[in-house]
Order: C-alpha cells, then structure tokens, then sequence
C-alpha cells in the first residue's frame, strides 16, 4: 500500500478541546473526526488511547498541533499545563513517528486548499500571489505567516498573542493601566482571547462603575441583544482586532491574505463590518494604501487543523 493511501493520526489540541482524526493524503476519513473536552483528561497520551481504542487502529504516522509553544520533539501548553514529548507519546500510543507542530502552523498548512465555501470574506482587497497570514483568536491568540515556494510551504512557529498591545488613546492607555495591574503587562492575548473579551467587558463594567462579570457567551449574546454596555465591549474589541491585524500585515506583508480563525473570530463575524473593523484596519496614516491591499477572511472551518496536519504529513 503506497503511503499516501496509509491511514494516519491527525490531531488538534487546544486549551479547552482536543479534535482527533484519521486522514489518507490531505483528506480527512469521513466519519474519523471527534472532539473530546480536555478537562476529562490527565494528559494527551489518555487522549489518543481513548481514540484509538474506540477507532480499534495503529496508524504509524501522527501529526499533532498544539496551542503553545513547540521546540523540536517537546510542546508545552501555554494555556493547558500539559507538557508534550513526541517520544514518549510514539512510545505510549505505538505510533512509530509522531510530529509537533504549533497549532497555528497547522492552520497556515491548511489554508491552501480550503475551499471558498469553507471562508466568510471580511475586505476583499487586492490580492496577489505571496505570503499568507493566519490569526488564532480563541482559548489563545497567535499569529503566524504563511511563506510558499510552489514546492514547499514554511509555516515558522511564533507566539505573537504576548506581544504588547496596541495603545491608541485615553481609553486604551487606561485599559493598559488596568490590564498591568492584575496581568503585569497589557498583551495581545490578554484582550482577544476568549478570557481577554471577558477582561475586556469587565474594564468596561468598571468604568461604567456596574461591577458586572460575564463570560464570552453571555457578552456575544447581550451584544446580540442590544446591551450597551455589551456592544461597547464589542466595539473596543474590534478595533483593537483591527489594529493588531494591521500591524502584523505590515510585518509580514500577507499578500494573499489574512486569515482569522478559531472560536472567537468565528463569534465576531457579524460584528466586524458593524462594529467599525474596516476603518480601523486601514487606518494607519501614509500606510495605509499598502494595509488597504491585503484581503482579510474568517475561516469557518472547525476542523482546518487537522487538514493542515495532514497536508503537512502528507508532503514531509
């Protein structure tokens, strides 16, 4: 049997669920894929014996993306506490070669053949053929350029959600104070992540002097709603969403596009237009001519890790 007809192992593992599937080639098996809630785990070892108990197979090749830092065989999740060894885990699984990659190099490995179905257009811009940038807003934040040769695909690991965050007036320059005080710095992650909008709404509720706590869910459905206090939340989030997103495209110049995907990117896809993303986004002085070029898309694709890891085995 040629090995790209070889079932292998394909897996996300976030900060709240690990996603499991088989994959032939870059295409997942149907009927393969299935989540399972991190918190009823002791590790990612008790995750894949209970995959492959259930799915009674031993595929030899693995992929594993992760919502932390990778370095080499060894993994740390930044917002899990589970460490990572790809050797032991071969070990424990009986999978003779398992690789690690950072979860957003596993979206940057997939974006390539998402189909337009699979993206919600956010600014259509100028497209042009180069590099590619994706942007992780979910139980993390991260960001990670997209490099393709026509004969290879460079997807280098980053942490960029503990970047600084950008301060444009008053209102910012006191959510950073406030963000100091209780977080030590004011970063990226610390706002855009799905804990960062929840941080987010309660600076609000403290400079309304309401003292209201809500979680992600409730802010995106008072937002839904009508709640004021929600949708100035919102409004701030976007953006700030859009500020970042500007200044990473001017680092990384993604001519092909930006991508924004997990959870919370998923949730704020009706709000960008609204909530004012497009002015923010382009508004960066003598550069925005060059910011105006680049396309931005939300990938609605829960599942686009996997594919990107399975691309990534599939041309390794």
């Amino acid at each position: 049997m040629a090995q790209s007809d070889t079932p292998v192992l394909v897996a996300d593992v976030g900060g709240t669920n690990t996603r499991v599937a088989l994959a032939r080639g870059r295409v997942l098996i149907a009927g393969s894929t299935e989540r399972f809630a991190n918190a009823d785990f002791d590790g990612l070892d008790a995750v894949l014996a209970a995959y492959l108990a259930r799915h009674k197979t031993r595929p030899q090749r693995a992929a594993i993306a992760l919502a932390g830092p990778v370095r080499g065989a060894k993994a740390e999740m930044t917002n899990l506490g589970w460490h990572v060894d790809a050797g032991a885990l071969a070990q424990e699984s009986g999978i003779a070669e398992v690789a690690l990659l950072n979860d957003l190099q596993a979206q940057g490995h997939a974006l390539a053949d998402l189909p337009a179905s699979h993206l919600r257009v956010v600014r259509a811009g100028q497209p042009e053929a180069g590099t590619r940038l994706v942007i992780g807003l979910g139980t993390g934040v991260n960001a990670a350029p997209v490099y393709d040769s026509g004969t290879a695909r460079l997807v280098p690991a980053a942490e960029a959600g503990h970047i600084h965050l950008p301060l444009k007036g008053p209102e910012d320059y006191r959510l950073a104070d406030w963000l100091v005080a209780r977080r030590g710095f004011a970063s990226v992650e610390d706002v855009l992540s799905g804990a960062g909008l929840e941080r987010l709404y309660a600076f609000h509720a403290q400079e309304a002097h309401t003292g209201q706590m809500l979680d992600a869910g409730a802010i995106i459905a008072a937002m839904e709603a009508g709640d004021a206090l929600a949708q100035a939340t919102g409004r701030h989030y976007v953006r700030l969403l859009a500020q970042v997103s500007a200044d990473l495209a001017l680092i990384t110049l993604p001519t092909q596009g930006i991508y924004l995907i997990g959870g919370v990117a998923r949730a704020f896809g009706p709000w960008l237009a609204r909530f004012g993303f497009e002015s923010a986004f382009t508004d960066m002085g003598r550069f925005t001519d060059v910011v105006a070029r680049f396309p931005v898309a939300i990938v609605e694709d829960d599942f686009a890790a996997l594919s990107g890891c399975a691309a990534y085995l599939s041309s390794a």
